[in-house]
C-alpha cells in the first residue's frame, strides 16, 4: 500500500481566512482575492503589522476552530482506504498550536488515529510516497511524488502537479 503525506494549513485547514477576520477585527481593513495573489497575509499587511500576524498564529486556540476546506472530510476518508494516509503539520512554528491541532484532527478526521498525525518542525523527514502540500519548500528533500495544493500564495509557482481542490484531489489520487 503507498503512502500519502497531506499538510494541514492552508491544504485541509483555513488559518488565512480566519487570520484576515481578526485583522479586520483589530485594523477594520481586509484584503481583497487580487490583493492576495501570489502573497501570503503577511506580504500584504503594512510592515508594522506583520508581527501581528505572527502574533494571532501563536494565539493558544487559534487552530482548534479553523475551517475546513470543502470536501476535505470526504476525500480524505477515501484515501484512508487506499493510502497509509498521514497528516503532516509543521505545528512547531507555533507551539501553542499542538494541542489546537491535535484536537481539529480528533473532531474532523474521527476515522485517522492519532498515530497518522506528525507534529513536526522540519518536514524533510517525510518519507510517503505521495506528499500534498501548499509550499514547495516543504518539497526540498521529498523523494517520492509532489502534489501542490493549490493556494493565493503559491499561483507563480511552476514545476509541481497542483492540486486545485480536494475533488481535484479525488480525481487524481482515487
Amino acid at each position: 500500500m503507498l503512502s500519502i503525506a497531506i499538510d494541514m494549513d492552508e491544504t485541509i485547514a483555513d488559518p488565512i481566512k480566519k487570520a484576515r477576520e481578526w485583522y479586520f477585527r483589530d485594523y477594520g481593513r481586509t484584503f481583497t482575492p487580487e490583493e492576495l495573489h501570489g502573497k501570503t497575509l503577511s506580504d500584504v499587511v503594512p510592515p508594522e503589522h506583520r508581527d501581528k500576524i505572527k502574533e494571532y498564529l501563536n494565539t493558544p486556540g487559534f487552530f482548534r476552530d479553523l475551517e475546513i476546506f470543502p470536501n476535505a472530510q470526504e476525500v480524505l476518508k477515501e484515501l484512508n482506504k487506499k493510502y497509509k494516509l498521514y497528516i503532516v503539520s509543521a505545528a512547531m512554528e507555533f507551539p501553542a498550536s499542538l494541542r489546537d491541532k491535535f484536537d481539529w484532527l480528533q473532531e474532523f478526521f474521527p476515522f485517522l488515529s492519532w498515530r497518522q498525525y506528525c507534529l513536526c518542525g522540519d518536514k524533510s523527514i517525510v518519507q510517503a510516497d505521495i506528499m500534498i502540500d501548499d509550499l514547495e519548500r516543504n518539497f526540498a528533500n521529498f523523494k517520492g511524488k509532489p502534489y501542490l495544493y493549490h493556494g493565493h500564495h503559491n499561483v507563480h509557482v511552476t514545476g509541481y502537479e497542483r492540486i486545485l481542490n480536494w475533488e481535484d484531489a479525488a480525481k487524481k489520487l482515487l
